[in-house]
């Protein structure tokens, strides 16, 4: 079974990933506008009647911007908590509330959607509620972590399933604190319900890679406070000092935020 991959968009400006396979696919969040949700999904050939339901992660506007038209003009269910629900409805940004589209998660509690097995967790983010998605598709395990303050013992457990890991990278420590953003969001940023920095990132990998992770793409760069390459190279190199090689024993990307990612294919 094809395997594909896609990142949307990957950013405070909008998160949209897809994961599918030839004949049908899912989103996990819908931050971008729905023209560029069309747009995107049909430059590769992928027709919207074949998105089977969208994940959100949390109720951010730059993760449910398009929900209310998927769900409610599109009819395609939207998976999410109550409490992130709750949030969908009251958010300013979605003109169209969700109601017959809405489908409710247990989190660790693993649901089938054709070939997809798909479980949510507890990240710590500071939405009305958030969750990471652990994805396991012909064997194949994705995890999803766009938006957490810190890796908690709940969160690394499913990282250490990963065979292929889309993990968030936010920020440069000395880029943030050197930059002109107030104190206040400063610490928000920084602290455990606020986002990863890529020594976070970089240090978690480096400490626990395992030889059943393939691919880590580095998620939700900051565009203020971090470069694709420094985020790049940060983990590139905490990697390297424990003898792990990217290109040979991982392979290491950075999605960009507002471009569309090349789509990738795994199996056959």
């Amino acid at each position: 079974m094809k395997i594909k991959f896609l990142s949307l968009g990957s950013g405070s400006s909008g998160n949209c990933y897809y994961l599918g396979t030839d004949k049908y696919g899912i989103l996990i969040d819908a931050g971008i506008g729905i023209r560029s949700i069309k747009k995107i999904l049909k430059e590769h050939d992928i027709m919207l009647d074949s998105i089977k339901a969208v994940f959100i992660t949390h109720d951010h506007a730059d993760h449910i911007k398009a929900v209310g038209h998927l769900g409610e003009k599109i009819n395609i269910p939207i998976y999410a908590t109550a409490k992130i629900h709750q949030g969908i409805n009251k958010s300013y940004c979605v003109t169209e509330k969700l109601s017959t589209s809405v489908r409710y998660l247990e989190k660790e509690t693993p649901m089938q959607l054709h070939d997809f097995t798909i479980e949510s967790f507890e990240v710590p983010h500071d939405g009305s509620d958030n969750v990471g998605y652990c994805i396991e598709i012909d064997g194949r395990i994705f995890a999803f972590l766009t938006d957490l303050g810190e890796i908690t013992p709940l969160a690394a457990q499913y990282i250490c399933k990963a065979h292929y890991l889309i993990i968030e990278a936010n920020y440069d420590v000395e880029m943030l604190r050197m930059g002109s953003y107030p104190a206040h969001l400063k610490a928000r940023i920084m602290g455990a319900n606020g986002h990863m920095s890529n020594a976070d990132t970089a240090n978690f990998l480096a400490d626990n890679y395992n030889e059943n992770l393939r691919y880590i793409w580095l998620c939700h760069l900051s565009k203020d406070n971090n470069h694709p390459e420094l985020a790049y190279k940060t983990v590139e190199w905490a990697l390297k000092t424990k003898g792990i090689y990217t290109g040979k024993e991982v392979q290491l990307f950075t999605l960009k935020r507002s471009i569309p990612s090349e789509m990738f294919i795994f199996g056959e």
